[in-house]
């Protein structure tokens, strides 16, 4: 009885999850036009969802960060030191054009704050103290808190520490590790249902005026990856190798950031990269560390989305941003961005992260966080197709650059 209700379902299920939340989007919307009572009876929905996400958050940061690390290869090759210093000025410049540009269009967005706690910071000395008095913060406390920055601390702590663990311990943590992306995996499986509720509550409450909302934050999101893509990543290889860098910039969006847009997926479109590479005639021995270190640690599309998205919420909650927490933020998102997990919107999962640095309560950021869900049918897209291709173009350049030198 049970396959007979749930044939009808089977080429829905069979979707990928993209159209499936776009469905969700689309649902949400029409049952709020048909019976706004029933859409918030839904409601309910994107409050399970939300919750979901703030219960397996703060476990994802830890166990990863310190996974990462702990894994770390000892004595890794250093001729790679160009491609990573290049990877990380292009995540911390990506970082800063989105400070600028959601100071340029600020975003607000309707959230619950009825219920949020916790107070936002005077300034950038504030800020910096209560990081200092976070790294020292109980660990198991900031588990249960949510208190990332802290998280975040004693992750890095242990997984220098384990580094000098045996084989089975390290692998112990990268099986631990491997289990939490699963059930992250899991829970971001039901996002379609869970935006569905969250939508179809928020629209029922608020009016279409918040689907505004996300079409301002998402095209700021889109925006400002367009912007990195096509001027400042083009300046920072012009910089490197003193040539024309459009023809390169324009051979690694065409060869990989076109199918990295529709596999989302920049792990998946490693292989993609390295033939790119190979056709490029760029040195194997480069490639073959920088292309798959990149996938993980390249990630100027994440830092766009984590830095917009908390300015977004900071904006709402009326917290005042000055220049130097600004910069902060950037180095913050950069860095949150390096350790962005490998699922499909991992990035949104790390916004809490950053939300911290403004004294937003880990319900409102939760909130923000399921608000990136809805955008994430064409944000995490871009953003891994800014990614991947970014990790060719800053391969080729410290290449061609290294080999200018020689001659």
């Amino acid at each position: 009885m049970f396959s007979t209700l749930a044939a009808p379902l089977r080429p829905l299920l069979r979707l990928s999850l993209v159209p499936q939340i776009a469905i969700g989007i689309l649902c949400g919307i029409i049952l709020v036009v048909i019976s706004p009572k029933a859409a918030l009876s839904v409601a309910l929905l994107g409050d399970i969802f939300i919750s979901a996400l703030k219960a397996v958050a703060p476990i994802l940061v830890f166990v990863l960060v310190m996974a990462a690390i702990a894994n770390h290869q000892k004595g890794q090759p250093t001729h790679i030191r160009s491609v990573l210093v290049l990877y990380l000025i292009g995540t911390l410049v990506a970082a800063l054009v989105a400070v600028i540009a959601s100071f340029a269009f600020p975003t607000t967005l309707t959230l619950n704050v009825s219920q949020a706690s916790g107070n936002p910071p005077g300034g950038v000395i504030e800020i910096l103290k209560n990081l200092l008095l976070s790294v020292v913060y109980n660990p198991v406390s900031a588990l249960m808190e949510g208190n990332f920055v802290a998280i975040l601390a004693w992750a890095v702590g242990l997984g220098i520490m384990l580094r000098n663990a045996n084989d089975t311990t390290r692998k112990l943590i990268n099986d631990l590790s491997d289990a939490v992306s699963g059930i992250v995996r899991f829970v971001i499986r039901f996002a379609p249902l869970g935006i569905f509720g969250l939508v179809a509550g928020t629209l029922a409450t608020s009016g279409m005026g918040a689907l505004l909302e996300y079409a301002q934050l998402l095209g700021i999101i889109v925006g400002c990856m367009l912007f990195v893509a096509l001027v400042t990543n083009p300046l920072i290889v012009f910089l490197t190798t003193r040539r024309n860098p459009y023809p390169l910039v324009f051979t690694c969006l065409r060869g990989s950031a076109i199918t990295a847009f529709f596999t989302r997926s920049s792990a998946a479109n490693i292989p993609i990269n390295l033939e790119l590479c190979k056709r490029l005639n760029l040195h194997a021995d480069t490639y073959s560390i920088s292309i798959p270190l990149g996938a993980t640690i390249n990630m100027s599309g994440a830092a766009i989305t984590i830095t917009v998205i908390t300015l977004a919420a900071a904006h709402t909650l009326g917290i005042s941003v000055d220049f130097a927490t600004a910069l902060l933020l950037c180095i913050v998102s950069a860095l949150a961005a390096c350790g962005v997990s490998g699922v499909a919107g991992g990035s949104l999962l790390l916004i809490p992260m950053a939300a911290a640095l403004f004294g937003i309560d880990a319900d409102v950021a939760m909130q923000v966080v399921a608000i990136g869900f809805v955008i994430s049918v064409v944000q995490d897209s871009t953003e891994t197709a800014l990614n991947s291709s970014t990790d060719v173009l800053f391969t080729a350049a410290a290449c061609q650059a290294k080999d200018a030198s020689k001659a």
